[in-house]
């Protein structure tokens, strides 16, 4: 009751934990990957689950920082969470209303994000480097990185990509999928256009699932960041091969090809002030055509990427 009349009377806003905060913001969040954020929350709830949302800031952040630190964990993936706490904190001072009709917080706190001086940088795979990493990898992961490959898709795109979002074009006697807006990390519409090499992958899998068109055992395939991966990367002596590198991969061989910067932007699903799926038949005749001088086996050699690498 006191609660109540300093609520209603005064202004002042109930106490609550950050573990309350991180619980609403899982349970209302529409993000893509939602199940990312959930990771990181985890790991903050024993610095600050229990801490009034008002005393979560930078400095009762820092034994967070420290203890990823001296785990190894590099700065980029610490930032994840901090983004995370970041924009929980603005929408529990902006949003979020309760029955008294105050803010959850009054203001939010600034929460730097580290320097990133640590951060690797791309490794965009060369055409031996992606057999002889291929033919480690199990069948059901084979494909799904080929397909990966030779698209630009996202890891969760790849995953999650569903039958139901491929659409028919008989005019060039093949089909594309759209992935809905609420499925893509900038939530946007992506257009994934299939060259020879996708087109083949989708046409292996067809049928094997009456939903997803990539699974394992007859279940979607949650990650492709696995064990299975991650010894098949030390199989083929390639340990600093992530996932998200056959994007790069796959963005890279398109530059070497000559295609458009324009282009590249719509078949790599990056954000821009097109309307990226309205095409023609004749647009996404060109695209096809850019999406299949990524994968041209008999001009590899021309096209082949050449990544210049100081001596340590």
């Amino acid at each position: 009751m006191e609660q109540i009349r300093q609520a209603t009377v005064y202004g002042v806003r109930p106490k609550r934990s950050f573990r309350e905060a991180a619980t609403k913001y899982l349970n209302e969040s529409q993000k893509a990957r939602l199940r990312d954020d959930a990771l990181h929350l985890r790991l903050l709830d024993p610095y600050i689950g229990d801490l009034p949302l008002e005393s979560v800031h930078m400095g009762t952040l820092q034994s967070f920082i420290d203890d990823r630190r001296n785990q190894g964990v590099k700065n980029r993936t610490i930032n994840y969470a901090l983004q995370t706490v970041r924009h929980l904190l603005n929408m529990a001072a902006t949003e979020w209303l309760d029955e008294y009709g105050l803010t959850w917080l009054k203001s939010a706190p600034k929460i730097k994000l580290l320097q990133q001086r640590d951060a690797r940088a791309p490794y965009p795979m060369s055409w031996d480097e992606q057999t002889k990493l291929f033919k480690e990898l199990p069948t059901h992961l084979a494909r799904m990185a080929l397909f990966k490959v030779n698209t630009g898709c996202r890891e969760q795109e790849v995953c999650n990509l569903r039958w139901d979002w491929e659409v028919a074009v008989p005019e060039l006697d093949t089909s594309v999928f759209i992935i809905p807006a609420h499925a893509v990390k900038n939530r946007t519409e992506r257009l994934v256009v299939l060259n020879v090499v996708a087109k083949s992958v989708i046409e292996e899998v067809r049928g094997d699932h009456p939903e997803f068109v990539f699974t394992y055992k007859g279940k979607p395939v949650a990650n492709m960041n696995n064990s299975a991966w991650q010894k098949a990367r030390d199989r083929a002596e390639l340990p600093q091969v992530r996932i998200h590198d056959l994007k790069h991969t796959f963005g890279r061989r398109l530059r070497a090809a000559g295609v458009s910067f324009e282009d590249r932007q719509d078949l790599l699903g990056h954000k821009s002030g097109r309307i990226t799926t309205h095409y023609s038949a004749a647009e996404l005749g060109s695209l096809i055509e850019a999406a299949n001088k990524a994968c041209m086996t008999d001009s590899r050699k021309s096209h082949a990427i050449v990544v210049l690498r100081r001596k340590v």
